[in-house]
């Protein structure tokens, strides 16, 4: 039975391996009948920029990044989140605090990292 799954990251990538993991996990349940959302706060936003060589676990991030943009995964980042030319190849929205609430109170399933 499909599910509708928020899976929100705001650790910092160049800090900590969880918003890397996070970002699996997404995948993994993109790969069922699942309607996935990522939700990209504060510093978790740097997933998607192209200054990668300070995150920890970038060989991994690199591997499954194409995947994203293939399956345009929707990610949804905080408004004055700074993007770049390269953040454009994915399905980025920007959505204000209360719509972030609004989308996790309604799905069937959050994570939250």
């Amino acid at each position: 039975m499909s599910k509708r799954i928020a899976v929100v990251i705001s650790e910092d990538p160049f800090v900590t391996a969880r918003p890397v993991e996070a970002l699996r996990i997404a995948l993994g349940l993109c790969a069922g009948d699942h309607e996935t959302t990522v939700v990209l706060l504060g510093p978790a936003s740097r997933l998607l920029m192209t200054e990668t060589e300070e995150i920890i676990d970038v060989d991994i991030l690199e591997k499954y990044l194409p995947s994203f943009k293939h399956l345009s995964v929707p990610f949804i980042v905080e408004p004055g989140t700074v993007m770049n030319d390269w953040s454009d190849s994915f399905s980025v929205t920007i959505r204000t605090a209360d719509e972030i609430r609004q989308l996790i109170r309604t799905v069937d399933r959050s994570l939250v990292f």
